[in-house]
């Protein structure tokens, strides 16, 4: 199957829409939708017509454009099923169980409430790519406004479950304080200050932290590593479950 093209876009003050683009048919989707004028100016670029929106949950920065796509482009828009009533231009309501294809390549979709009670992430398996808005970033995760800690800890294991090698698209440029973050969480990880010296150089430069993989994550995010014994005795939380590890990570951070 020919490979999908991919761009991602800055919009807003922090946000990025990510466009996936199959040649062979000429199919182009969105990741979310945050500002139309500049998403118009990124397919304009490349020549691109947008087909369809994936839509991860239903906050307007990420669902904000969707209207005025959908009527310059008459785009498709999918969404979680149970925030239907709450993203604007809905056609196709996605749930775990949907077999969703994309220019014939299989989506699979994947429950991640926690940030908001419906958010979903969307994974391409056969392409090794996902698409996790605003549960996973790169060195953080999201806050936490519709679940519970332990629903959003679940959230995020399922998305540590996938290959290493995934390499995953966020809605946020947030690496830097989250890296600045996981640094005064775990400061002897040397993979974590190997990163962010990488980091700091992008930002420096104006340029993009994303995307990540899987094993980036894994190795540094201090958020799917809650099994550290660094971590556990940083935060006196040696016998702790793993998701009260993690809700006492999202509470510091959310002071930080």
């Amino acid at each position: 199957m020919p490979a999908l093209e991919i761009i991602q876009i800055p919009c807003l003050s922090d946000n990025y829409c990510v466009l996936i683009h199959a040649p062979a048919t000429g199919e182009t989707a969105a990741i979310d939708a945050p500002a139309a004028d500049t998403i118009k100016a990124a397919l304009s670029r490349n020549n691109w017509r947008l087909t369809h929106i994936l839509t991860t949950h239903h906050h307007n920065d990420h669902t904000g454009a969707n209207m005025a796509l959908k009527a310059y482009y008459g785009c498709q828009i999918w969404g979680p099923e149970t925030e239907a009533d709450r993203i604007p231009g809905l056609d196709v309501t996605v749930n775990e169980q949907s077999k969703l294809v994309f220019a014939g390549h299989p989506i699979n979709v994947i429950a991640t409430p926690g940030h908001t009670l419906g958010h979903i992430a969307y994974v391409l398996p056969d392409d090794k790519l996902a698409f996790t808005g605003d549960t996973l970033f790169a060195l953080g995760c999201g806050r936490i406004f519709e679940g519970v800690p332990e629903t959003m800890w679940r959230s995020l294991s399922k998305l540590a479950a996938l290959p290493s090698d995934t390499t995953v698209y966020c809605g946020h440029e947030y690496t830097l304080s989250n890296g600045r973050f996981a640094l005064s969480i775990e400061p002897e990880n040397e993979a974590l200050k190997m990163r962010m010296i990488e980091v700091e150089r992008l930002r420096a430069a104006g340029l993009p932290t994303l995307p990540t993989t899987i094993a980036a994550e894994l190795a540094t995010n201090p958020f799917l590593r809650t099994n550290s014994p660094a971590i556990r005795a940083r935060l006196g939380m040696e016998s702790a479950e793993d998701w009260q590890v993690f809700a006492q990570l999202r509470a510091l951070k959310n002071k930080a």
